[in-house]
């Protein structure tokens, strides 16, 4: 049954409860004229939450944080964190609020709810366009099978934030399965309290990955579970071409969750060195660097958890080190079985969710293929691949889909792509040989994804006052698979005129 008033919400409190050195009890700031622009029915339903109850001025005071049910313990969480390499001992939720834990042990969480103790000199607020974004996005990656956080809704606040320009002020509710970080435990370990790292592990092994707690060694295991986590995870970021945009510690969840959609997007023309965010000048989080990336936050998480393994520094860090260099083969499983599928190459699209491990950018177009594959070296083909999609700068999501048109007979979409036509009907001959499977195709590369200029669409017109565009951009990336007439420009690169794209994280 829905919950259909707030004294029937329940929403735990066990983060602050387990772990009071890190939540600071605080208070969402009352939003002026707060008016709902978003709201997510179908997780909401998931949640046992009334979507029509959360559309009354009480719902949307808990998605404001500004009416919670007796019981509920709202707080600001304190993490640690490399940003772009440089620790900060200190981060912790600076415009962000735990309400409390759901009935089902996920996190509703806000984002621009105000300024906490956290905030750092920062206003606490959030802007109309970037809560959009995270809720466009996030909807596409769990439609996409990626993990990630959920939004739930996006409510105007009535007030103006102040950025480049003045803009309409909104508030994020999001769902997680938490929001611990690298960063919460970056946080723990610098605090020199052991007894709190280990209640720390503890919460994350309960919560994330029970099958640590019967490990000889539970928290290497829950080191070891993360490790495999994030590999699966960035392994299919790379798959579809997203592109995070701010991979810091504080930004990497234990769950295996994509966390914190600021300035992220997905990659059109394939290039590895491909950037988006407006702050990331040397390129430390492009695209074919995510992998890496990765590894190093682990090492990170690592380094957190030494007193933890061991009683001796030195076999600890021996025991942490082995831990982490199983993410690479790893990652390198996850990547190469995910383009295989990609392909058509493998009978079991499954093996997508595989925990896989790195791809630095040499490491991108040595994938390998396994053995059954047969008539060719597979792994020859994808060689041969990557450099070519790069050399003509191939649109990532529109070359599978016209591969798997080659694959029913017509060659000319993908032959098109090409600045070399014939190189790449080659190509396309030999792996056709190896007898792809076109239907396998579409059923896990999308025609459909959240274009850059199509973003830019939407939040425009929605900061504007129209939420025309965006609600129609929703509906069409929650079934990212399935051709619809009608929707050819969703499913189109953007126009010439659209120009070098640049994301901001909105603070």
């Amino acid at each position: 049954m829905s919950i259909a008033s707030l004294s029937t919400v329940v929403l735990g409190n066990r983060f602050a409860h387990e772990l009071p050195e890190m939540a600071v009890a605080w208070q969402a700031a009352e939003p002026p004229e707060p008016h709902l622009l978003a709201l997510n029915d179908q997780l909401a339903a998931e949640l046992g939450l009334d979507a029509q109850w959360l559309r009354t001025p009480q719902g949307v005071g808990l998605l404001t944080g500004t009416a919670v049910p007796a019981g509920a313990t709202p707080v600001a969480q304190a993490y640690a964190g490399h940003q772009f390499g440089g620790f900060a001992p200190r981060l912790g939720d600076g415009r962000a609020l735990l309400l409390g834990e759901l009935p089902d042990g996920r996190d509703l969480h806000l984002k621009g709810s105000g300024r906490t103790p956290f905030a750092r000199g920062g206003d606490g607020l959030a802007a109309v366009g970037p809560m959009l974004r995270e809720y466009v996005i996030s909807e596409a990656m769990h439609a996409l099978g990626i993990p990630t956080t959920r939004s739930l809704a996006v409510v105007a606040t009535g007030r103006t934030v102040h950025r480049e320009t003045p803009l309409p002020g909104a508030v994020l509710a999001r769902v997680a399965a938490s929001h611990l970080r690298v960063g919460s435990f970056q946080y723990a370990r610098a605090t020199g309290d052991t007894g709190l790292l280990r209640r720390l592990a503890d919460h994350a092994i309960s919560r994330h990955h029970p099958s640590a707690a019967q490990a000889d060694r539970p928290y290497l295991a829950l080191f070891e579970a993360v490790v495999a986590a994030q590999a699966a995870l960035v392994a299919r970021w790379m798959l579809t071409g997203f592109v995070h945009g701010v991979m810091n510690t504080d930004n990497m969840t234990i769950s295996g969750e994509t966390i914190d959609y600021g300035p992220c997007a997905f990659m059109e023309a394939f290039d590895p060195a491909t950037v988006y965010s407006s702050i990331d000048h040397g390129g430390r989080y492009a695209y074919g660097n995510q992998p890496v990336v990765a590894e190093w936050n682990l090492a990170r998480l690592a380094e957190a958890l030494l007193p933890l393994l061991h009683d001796e520094q030195e076999q600890a860090v021996e025991l942490a080190t082995q831990a982490l260099g199983r993410y690479r083969p790893q990652y390198a499983r996850a990547w190469s079985q995910g383009l295989l599928a990609k392909l058509g190459l493998l009978a079991e699209p499954g093996l997508l969710a595989e925990p896989g491990l790195l791809a630095e950018p040499g490491l991108l177009a040595e994938p390998g293929l396994p053995p059954e594959t047969g008539k060719q070296p597979a792994s020859a083909l994808v060689d041969d691949l990557l450099p070519a999609l790069q050399e003509s700068r191939i649109d990532f999501t529109t070359f599978f889909r016209a591969l798997a048109e080659a694959a029913r007979g017509d060659i000319g979409p993908v032959r098109a792509l090409s600045v070399d036509p014939a190189a790449m009907e080659d190509w396309v001959s030999r792996w056709l040989s190896l007898t792809p499977d076109a239907d396998a195709m579409d059923r896990i590369n999308p025609l459909y994804i959240p274009r850059n200029h199509l973003v830019e669409e939407a939040l425009d017109a929605a900061t504007a006052g129209d939420l025309g565009p965006f609600s129609r951009l929703v509906e069409v990336v929650r079934e990212p698979f399935t051709r619809r007439d009608g929707l050819e420009r969703y499913a189109a690169a953007a126009p010439p005129d659209f120009g070098a794209y640049r994301t901001f994280c909105g603070t």
